[in-house]
């Protein structure tokens, strides 16, 4: 008897200790309630005019399949090819494909063929056939940088990470889609090395309660930067790389991921008659000390892609987001002035000799926002917006600091912020919006760019 009941205390210790260590694993867990299944997501991804991505996460290994139908047509219903989520980050695609151009649509998430219960709306648009029809509709985006969600257990003792009310601010504003600029995870020092410690920091991130309507209901592309990618001021020699693109891919649904056969996170997609060119700045880059290295940020071949397809682009405004400051002259080791300069001064003189105009780069990593500006000598107008940083610490001494001979004055914002570009008008004669809102929604600043491209 007595050997059974020792039997018995030692079997509940057991149950006693695999219920806190079931509780300490899933402290994170910040899905919402009701959602039995459900991680993180569902996201829209890339959209199209004939299909459009939602990406979902799941707690485990499981079947998902999206259930989808036009606002007006209740009665026809569209599912999904059934996705296996499965290890190692239980992430799933789904390509809603049976879509007509601008439509609206809702959708419901099916895990293991059971409905998920949401408390905001699931929706997405499709992009308008306006060509050769009408004049392009109007259409916002926001692009943000340097998202850090704290996670006190692994963080440095003071937080870091702040104000996530602003991704509320941001899906109040209801843009079409948003282009995160790099740093959209922050690896700690144990998520470096191990496919699971970049598989756990990105869950983490994206399961931020407030983040999830926003999700839901707005396209979102993405480039990365050092943080998303691996420790800081990482570049081509980084051991990890390949997993990071592995991880970088299952948590985003860009539309392809590299170019030419090549690895990374470039890509580029067209909004109405605007072309976005996402590259990649850390995959090719040059060793920082490396003093007989030829000095590169995003390498010979994507150089030539870009400029190559700028000049082949047909768009009024032409949008390239990449992790770094392009125009801004300070003397910083983030800025492609002080870092690539050749490169600088051969991207510089290209889009100037191939009479390129409307180029708008997008840019981050600063923690501090500004808009940069300046006319080459064809006469024509370069724009960088830095949009940083969203919840990261911000730079508040970023006006004293810096020193930046292109930034148009007044743009300076050294809080967490996000940037609200709308464009409309007439078929190229569109003009761009640029609002800059602090993360309780208060507006900044903003300027407008005109049909010839000159901003007031």
């Amino acid at each position: 008897m007595r050997r059974i009941l020792s039997l018995l205390f030692l079997f509940t210790l057991t149950l006693s200790a695999h219920a806190q260590h079931h509780k300490k694993k899933n402290a994170g867990n910040m899905a919402a309630p009701g959602t039995a299944g459900l991680q993180s997501g569902p996201m829209i991804g890339y959209v199209d005019m004939f299909e459009a991505l939602v990406w979902v996460q799941t707690k485990g290994n499981a079947t998902v399949h999206i259930e989808y139908w036009e606002q007006d047509k209740p009665e026809t219903r569209y599912k999904t090819d059934p996705v296996k989520a499965m290890k190692p980050a239980f992430t799933a695609k789904c390509v809603a494909n049976k879509t007509q151009p601008g439509k609206s649509y809702n959708y419901e998430v099916y895990i293991n063929k059971k409905k998920v219960e949401l408390n905001y709306p699931t929706t997405f648009k499709t992009q308008t056939q306006w060509q050769w029809r009408t004049d392009p509709p109007p259409f916002s985006f926001v692009a943000g940088s340097c998202f850090f969600i704290n996670e006190a257990e692994y963080d440095r003792p003071k937080p870091y990470g702040s104000n996530y009310q602003i991704c509320t601010k941001i899906y109040e504003k209801k843009p079409d889609f948003m282009i995160w600029l790099g740093d959209n995870a922050y690896y700690r020092e144990p998520d470096w090395f191990t496919q699971t410690g970049m598989v756990h920091r990105f869950t983490h991130t994206r399961s931020l309660p407030e983040l999830q309507p926003l999700l839901a209901s707005t396209a979102h592309y993405a480039i990365w930067d050092d943080h998303d990618y691996g420790p800081d001021n990482s570049d081509a020699t980084w051991i990890n790389k390949e997993t990071a693109w592995q991880t970088f891919r299952q948590f985003w649904g860009n539309p392809t991921f590299g170019v030419d056969g090549n690895k990374g996170c470039t890509t580029m997609f067209s909004w109405n008659d605007a072309d976005f060119f996402l590259l990649d700045n850390r995959y090719f880059r040059t060793p920082n000390n490396c003093k007989t290295c030829e000095r590169t940020a995003i390498g010979h071949e994507q150089m030539e892609w870009l400029i190559g397809s700028l000049s082949a682009s047909k768009a009024q405004f032409k949008f390239v987001a990449i992790g770094g400051q392009v125009l801004s002259t300070d003397n910083h080791s983030e800025t492609a002035f002080y870092d690539f300069p050749q490169e600088r001064e051969e991207l510089l003189r290209r889009i100037e000799e191939e009479g390129i105009k409307g180029v708008v780069f997008l840019t981050g990593d600063r923690h501090f926002t500004e808009l940069s500006s300046y006319q080459n000598k064809a006469g024509n107008r370069v724009y960088d917006l830095t949009s940083s940083s969203l919840t990261a610490g911000a730079f508040k001494d970023a006006l004293n600091k810096t020193s930046n001979d292109n930034r148009v004055p007044g743009t300076v914002v050294p809080e967490n912020n996000f940037c609200l570009l709308s464009m409309s008008g007439p078929f190229r004669a569109r003009t761009l919006t640029i609002t800059c809102y602090n993360a309780q929604g208060a507006e900044m600043w903003t300027k407008a760019i005109q049909p010839d491209y000159s901003w007031k």
